[in-house]
């Protein structure tokens, strides 16, 4: 049988495209459709469960899909001869890779790995009398001071991540591109070290930054009781351990990638702190596709406010709710709207609608699910973010191209697009208003000025749309990007000539 032909780009994916909506996801589908001259396959990983629907019509440019599960691995064969040898040589990599390492830690796991044979699997690594000596080590070295019940549930999750991504197929291609670091990112750190074809990474929000949040935040991570009296963080714990390999993973694609991409000057500080080379970084803000410029006039209907994003506890739609019931109070004929997916978290949606009876908004509010956001724009009047972390959202460069003025969340690049970059010139003034997180009256009452002020609302959709005309022409990302693939195919095509 022949082996399969290497793709220009394979593109990896974590959660998202083509099986998940969202910004990221319809960024993904406009970059393939934008680079037509090229062949891209797509690397999926996806959590455990059954194979959901294609969210995306796949554009003809795409050669295949590789679907990989996190954190499923093959029985594989009982532990062979010599196995422990195997795992003493995984110990001070794995040690390193929970502890903020990088590409040594994981060419060094790699290297173990594959030295155990191709019929390595979940019953050697996982329930072996070997695998259960190296976890006792493990937790002594680690977290000896949380309970080892807790500590055995993380360990083996965080060793089927691991080992699920460094011994799924490598799909072939001639340059590796991940869209975040974490699990994608260890993915093209892997397929660099073992193709030696090169890897590139666009960051849109800093994965790291995202997982910290969402890890401080975890119910399910329990704190020693012993911290939680104590003013000084005494002894690691299973936050630190989870946060400790997100950090490693995104060190090793810094170090593995030749170029660091990401899409507003805020983030390269991020980067830098988690350990990405300076020369290798570079930003390419978003853009989207200039139509018409259309004079907006706020209309004679009741004035309307919308959220654009998925109902998840990330947008913080919560927040949203209760700005809506404070602004209701001084715009009563206030509509508002939330447009978006509403099955990625019915908890949550369940959540934000029983809040919304609480605050009797059953008449302000409707959850609109997800729709042709091309319909709705010219309708609204005052788009609203209120997430607690952003990269660049694509929803207020299109809001802005309408002339439609918003208020968000100060995070991402959100106070670049709305207020202006610093070397704006000459500065075109404001486009709406940046809140402070989790703040429904800072929310409300920047919704109600552009509301109840005419002559602010127009200045901010002005400034809106000429910013979006200078700043962020989609046409201007298709060339960068055009231009990085055509740099690295030729490496490619020099390395194989050598």
């Amino acid at each position: 049988m022949n082996a399969r032909p290497a793709a220009d780009v394979c593109l990896i994916l974590e959660g998202t495209y083509p099986y998940v909506t969202g910004g990221v996801s319809n960024w993904t589908h406009d970059l393939i459709r934008a680079q037509s001259h090229l062949s891209f396959h797509l690397v999926a990983l996806v959590p455990p469960g059954p194979e959901v629907r294609l969210r995306f019509e796949l554009p003809t440019n795409v050669t295949g899909v590789t679907r990989i599960e996190l954190q499923s691995l093959a029985e594989g064969c009982a532990a062979p001869r010599g196995f422990g040898r195997v795992l003493d040589e995984l110990e001070e990599p794995l040690i390193g890779l929970t502890t903020g390492g990088g590409l040594a830690e994981v060419e060094a796991v790699l290297k173990a790995l594959r030295s155990a044979g191709p019929d390595i699997g979940r019953e050697a690594l996982l329930n072996s009398r070997e695998a259960w000596t190296l976890l006792m080590r493990m937790y002594e070295r680690q977290c000896p001071r949380v309970s080892f019940l807790d500590y055995f549930w993380t360990w083996r999750t965080l060793l089927l991540g691991v080992s699920s991504v460094l011994l799924a197929p490598l799909a072939p291609a001639r340059v590796y591109h991940a869209l975040c670091t974490g699990y994608a990112g260890l993915y093209a750190t892997r397929a660099r070290l073992e193709t030696g074809c090169p890897a590139l990474l666009t960051e849109h929000g800093i994965y790291t930054n995202e997982r910290r949040v969402e890890i401080t935040m975890a119910d399910w991570l329990q704190q020693d009781p012993l911290q939680t009296l104590s003013i000084d963080h005494l002894h690691r714990d299973l936050r630190d351990l989870w946060i400790d390999t997100f950090t490693s993973f995104s060190r090793a694609t810094y170090a593995a990638c030749s170029q660091v991409i990401t899409l507003f000057e805020g983030n390269t500080e991020l980067q830098l702190q988690d350990g990405a080379a300076p020369e290798k970084l570079r930003v390419i803000p978003n853009g989207i596709e200039l139509g018409e410029t259309v004079t907006r006039l706020r209309g004679s209907t009741a004035p309307t406010v919308a959220l654009v994003g998925r109902v998840v506890p990330i947008k913080d739609i919560k927040t949203f709710l209760r700005a809506a019931a404070i602004l209701r109070d001084f715009v009563p004929d206030v509509r508002v709207w939330v447009l978006g997916p509403l099955d990625e978290d019915p908890d949550y949606v369940a959540e934000c609608r029983q809040l919304a009876t609480r605050l009797d908004l059953e008449a302000t509010v409707e959850f609109k699910g997800r729709v042709a956001l091309t319909d709705y724009y010219p309708l609204i009047d005052v788009l609203v973010l209120t997430s607690v972390s952003e990269a660049q959202p694509l929803v207020i460069l299109e809001a802005a191209a309408m002339g439609v003025p918003s208020v968000a969340t100060d995070v991402g690049s959100c106070r670049e697009m709305i207020l202006g970059r610093s070397d704006e010139q000459p500065p075109l003034g404001m486009a709406g208003a940046v809140t402070p997180l989790a703040n429904p009256a800072a929310t409300a009452e920047a919704v109600r000025g552009l509301l109840t002020d005419a002559c602010a609302y127009q200045r901010c959709s002005a400034a809106a749309q000429e910013r979006v005309r200078r700043c962020y022409n989609k046409a201007n990302l298709d060339r960068a990007y055009r231009d990085i693939y055509q740099e690295h195919l030729e490496t490619t095509v020099a390395l194989v000539e050598a």
